[in-house]
């Protein structure tokens, strides 16, 4: 009778457990809740406001990317003075509807080309640079404000004597363009 009627200590062990497990739980649910409750409340603060634009400020009149040229400097170059050229560097100016640069956010493909080659040896490389990197190569100077874009080419080109040609695919975030340009490169 008296074996029966004790509590077993092993088994208060785990509900113990298990109930500090639960209230973790339900702390780090009530955690989730209150920070979706706050961006859902942002959100909404963002749709009033972008409601209540005028018209002449809608995305359809914003200053966005219109056109990218690739920059008449743009070809090989040899960093460490050894008489190869190493480093292909392409300059991309996107610029508006008025012609002035704008610097985009977006995701640029770059391509390099022997047109002299046949088709399955054309392509001699390609690079892709995403936004984040993107936006650390914006240079302004004194004449040009340009994405200056820098790929190692040492095993890709060997003699310069023919023209190559750079194809560059811009693909525009905002809008969803995207823009295309390509240029013959000159043997220096």
């Amino acid at each position: 009778f008296l074996v029966t009627g004790c509590a077993n200590p092993e088994k208060k062990e785990p509900l113990t457990a298990k109930i500090e497990q639960l209230e973790q739980e339900n702390t780090q649910l009530q955690d989730q809740v209150e920070k979706c409750t706050s961006d859902n409340k942002d959100l909404k603060d963002r749709i009033q406001v972008l409601s209540g634009l005028p018209e002449d400020v809608r995305l359809e009149n914003l200053n966005r990317l219109e056109n990218i040229k690739i920059g008449r400097h743009t070809g090989f170059f040899d960093k460490d003075d050894d008489g190869r050229k190493e480093k292909l560097i392409v300059y991309v100016l996107p610029s508006d509807a008025q012609g002035d640069a704008i610097k985009a956010t977006g995701t640029v493909e770059v391509q390099l080309w022997d047109l002299n080659r046949t088709n399955n040896q054309a392509l001699l490389g390609q690079w892709k640079v995403e936004p984040d990197k993107l936006k650390k190569l914006w240079f302004e100077t004194l004449i040009s404000i340009y994405y200056r874009l820098t790929f190692d080419v040492a095993g890709i080109v060997g003699n310069l004597e023919e023209p190559l040609t750079v194809r560059v695919t811009f693909t525009d975030y905002l809008t969803g363009k995207v823009f295309h340009e390509q240029k013959e490169i000159k043997a220096p």
